[in-house]
């Protein structure tokens, strides 16, 4: 069910990625305020992940889900209503709602960890995360055919998509409402063990005590947040660049696809790395891969070639960043605080990726691409910082049990060096317990 509800919201929010920036342009008349476009859809997901948050921890996934789903729907309209009236505010206030989708999506990850172990959680979170790839890559491309469907209708041809994205998210909400049961997180707190780790510390308060108390909680929260906002940063200003240098929006299309592709497809991959070699090796080499892509699209220029291929290495960094960084914060916190600290981790990358989205239309008007570029990489110093030093904590002792490396042997993570801190780990334990009870 997870799967199919994001096969369509990934091509509910796909779709309106490519067209954002110039449709910005268009109603407001100005290519500085290009980015805000998105960067108004990145805010709104900012905003909304903590109220979401807050429901599904009082009413388990399914009601935020369902609400998320609904509140993208009204954005789009939206986007469509403030195009056809030539206002940028309505424009910016839909796309506001309009990244109540991509807050389902980002939510439902945590969905499929709800239910396994620390040993296979890697893999659950990138099981869901992969599903995106199919509606994802095939949104970008649709947006041209689906603009030349509304030519002639009242539906301005540009905002053609939102209104298709709209339809789309209304038909993943009915799939979540119907086919979400049992709910997950209550599911999971029912197999928990009983007593005072069960209950309670499920506010934003709780959350950040629970991220203050753990080292490796707080080293998943910067990778998240860092990966997130260099991805951000560098694509919603990309299509502004092909632009400049001669592309079409079926060209930008394409690049967007590979992109997302990029960020979706090989989340399987990452996700085996991160249970197999260990959540910090896998945050090492999402640090690589987005200095790397920063490095090809910053030089890149007219050869539209070379800036495809650092999209798509941008979306491989972005992948590795975020399925690591998602377990490790998973298996750092005890199971009762999970969906607070899920909501905040949400909120924190989403908050500074709107920051950061909104700076780069500024960047790429005042000194370039180039220069944006070279920007976001510097962001990525102090995960490195981070995740080195955790990596040279001795091997034994206390250190072993946080690291969050791996075994030195390099075979299977194991909750012994990488798994929860002990009151998750009992709680893991006297959940499977239960289950072998309860077969027959």
């Amino acid at each position: 069910m997870l799967i199919v509800s994001q096969i369509l919201g990934g091509l509910g929010v796909a779709v309106g990625i490519a067209p954002a920036p110039m449709l910005a342009t268009e109603v407001s008349g100005s290519e500085a305020l290009s980015g805000l476009a998105p960067t108004a859809s990145v805010a709104g997901t900012a905003l909304l992940s903590l109220p979401l948050a807050a429901l599904m921890a009082s009413r388990g996934r399914r009601p935020g889900l369902v609400l998320a789903y609904v509140i993208g729907a009204l954005g789009g309209a939206l986007v469509v209503l403030g195009t056809a009236e030539r206002s940028f505010p309505v424009l910016l206030v839909g796309m506001a709602a309009f990244g109540a989708g991509s807050s389902a999506n980002l939510q439902a990850r945590f969905a499929a960890a709800d239910l396994v172990g620390p040993e296979r959680r890697g893999r659950a979170i990138s099981h869901v995360v992969w599903a995106t790839t199919i509606g994802s890559v095939l949104g970008p491309n649709i947006a041209a055919p689906v603009n030349r469907l509304f030519r002639g209708t009242p539906v301005p041809e540009n905002a053609g998509p939102y209104l298709c994205s709209a339809v789309v998210f209304l038909l993943a909400g009915l799939v979540v409402a119907i086919l979400l049961r049992p709910d997950p997180l209550l599911t999971a707190r029912a197999l928990a063990a009983h007593g005072d780790e069960g209950r309670g510390r499920r506010s934003l308060r709780d959350g950040v005590a629970a991220v203050r108390a753990s080292p490796r909680a707080r080293l998943a929260l910067v990778t998240v947040t860092i990966s997130h906002t260099a991805m951000v940063s560098i694509m919603v200003m990309t299509p502004v660049d092909l632009g400049r240098h001669g592309a079409d929006l079926q060209l930008i299309g394409l690049v967007i696809s590979g992109h997302i592709g990029g960020m979706y497809a090989f989340s399987p991959v990452m996700g085996w790395l991160a249970d197999r070699f260990g959540r910090l090796s896998v945050i090492g080499l999402a640090v690589g891969l987005l200095g790397v892509a920063a490095l090809l699209a910053g030089t890149a220029g007219p050869r539209h070639g070379q800036t495809a291929a650092g999209l798509f290495v941008l979306g491989l960094g972005w992948s590795a960043g975020m399925i690591a960084g998602s377990a490790l914060l998973t298996d750092s916190v005890p199971q009762a605080a999970r969906a607070a600290v899920q909501g905040l981790s949400d909120l924190t990358m989403n908050a500074a990726a709107g920051l950061g989205g909104a700076a780069a239309g500024v960047v790429v008007a005042q000194w370039g691409y180039g220069p944006l570029n070279a920007t976001a990489a510097a962001l990525l110093l102090p995960v490195a910082a981070l995740a080195l030093r955790r990596s040279l904590r001795p091997s034994g002792g206390a250190g072993a049990a946080t690291s969050g490396a791996g075994p030195a042997t390099g075979g299977a993570a194991s909750p012994e060096t990488e798994g929860p801190p002990a009151p998750a780990a009992a709680e893991w334990e006297a959940a499977a317990g239960k289950r072998k009870a309860d077969r027959p």
